[in-house]
């Protein structure tokens, strides 16, 4: 997984560039075979996302039960609220700073692109909606009756859709992103991708700023000095720099936590394995901060307000439900991308990409986090004895 995390974000760069090469001289022939390109490789990722979403959110949640289920649940609900609370972040920052910054539509001047040779439906067999709900009944249908069985064949579906995630749209992704930025290029609604270098640095600060709020927000609460986890955990923040993984970095995170004095080793053992998949608070506030983006570059305006706010309640439970995935909390959110935010091909398309060129710092935000997300998890086992 290590391996196909580093060489998709290497090959989906690569995507950006030959594909804005490629728009710039390819000629109005072979610019109907790009498009026909990009409609078949966006419908057959598009019909994936409701499988993605069955795959991950169904098993995380039938999964909660055992003599731990109690602190499993303080443990999910935890992440979400971690991630809910620095999207929300992300979003208050880009109301603020977008108007400030230089992005706007390009409308005028630009060459129409050909019609497209054909076009080749392939619905999902449920929207992202159906298949979100669908999967938080299925979950709390197993725990209700305890069934092992439907347990078993969730999780043996997890491992299905992860190899259709691996062989199937992960190879497509690049595909999909070079004839989208080749589209792009053509119409010459590339010139403003500059604008990127700046909110990346934005982002990075923003990751800075909520990590500082959740290792204060633990100290409150655990009435312990959080600096006693945190100043350990600069070899995880790097190693996930350069894994781009939280998987890959989960042998040097647990070694982290095994340094802090102030946190139990067999609270340390549970929590941080769990939080490398389940807490995604770095990723999620780069998506949200780049959804505003995206938006004012594309379409003129940011997100409507409403819009937005259900948009990150519902990015919430699919980001602690979607581990193992490279990208993870941006493709299995696609659907909502389309569904609540009405992005078309050409804002998904930017959204993977620049999303893509910064997930090593989003990951290091998330693995980081986790180190204040077990301290307060190791305070609520001390004071509420799940474990006895």
């Amino acid at each position: 997984m290590k391996k196909i995390i580093s060489n998709t974000i290497v090959i989906l760069v690569l995507a950006v560039i030959i594909g804005i090469l490629t728009g710039l001289f390819i000629p109005k022939a072979g610019m109907k075979s790009v498009l026909v390109l990009k409609q078949i490789s966006g419908q057959v990722i598009f019909f994936l996302v409701p499988m993605i979403i069955i795959g991950f959110v169904a098993p995380s949640i039938a999964s909660l039960k055992g003599n731990v289920s109690r602190l499993i649940v303080f443990a999910f609900l935890l992440a979400y609220l971690s991630s809910v609370g620095a999207a929300f972040f992300a979003m208050l920052v880009g109301y603020q700073v977008m108007p400030l910054l230089d992005i706007r539509p390009v409308t005028g001047s630009l060459r129409e692109l050909p019609e497209v040779l054909f076009n080749l439906e392939i619905p999902p067999m449920l929207s992202v909606m159906s298949a979100l709900l669908f999967s938080v009944f299925i979950g709390l249908g197993c725990i209700w009756i305890n069934s092992k069985e439907v347990t078993v064949l969730l999780l043996q579906f997890r491992e299905i859709v992860l190899q259709l995630v691996k062989r199937i749209l992960i190879p497509l992704l690049p595909l999909y992103v070079a004839a989208n930025f080749c589209s792009l290029s053509y119409e010459g609604d590339i010139s403003r991708l500059g604008i990127f270098l700046p909110v990346i640095l934005i982002v990075i600060a923003c990751h800075y700023l909520w990590l500082l709020l959740l290792y204060g927000l633990a100290a409150v609460y655990s009435g312990k000095n959080s600096w006693q986890v945190l100043k350990f955990y600069l070899p995880a923040y790097l190693t996930a720099l350069g894994t781009m993984s939280s998987a890959a970095t989960l042998g040097v995170a647990l070694e982290c936590a095994h340094k802090s004095p102030v946190l139990d080793k067999k609270v340390s053992d549970f929590s941080i394995p769990l939080f490398a998949n389940i807490h995604l608070c770095g990723s999620v506030l780069t998506e949200v901060f780049f959804v505003c983006v995206v938006s004012q570059l594309l379409y003129g305006q940011l997100p409507e307000l409403s819009t937005l706010v259900l948009f990150i309640f519902l990015l919430g439970v699919l980001a602690v439900g979607a581990p193992g995935v490279p990208g993870g909390t941006v493709l299995a959110s696609l659907g909502i991308v389309i569904s609540v935010l009405g992005f078309d091909d050409a804002g998904t398309a930017l959204l993977i990409a620049i999303f893509a060129l910064q997930d090593s710092f989003g990951t290091a935000c998330n693995i980081t986090g986790d180190g204040a997300l077990t301290l307060i998890t190791d305070t609520f086992m001390k004071r509420h004895s799940p474990f006895s």
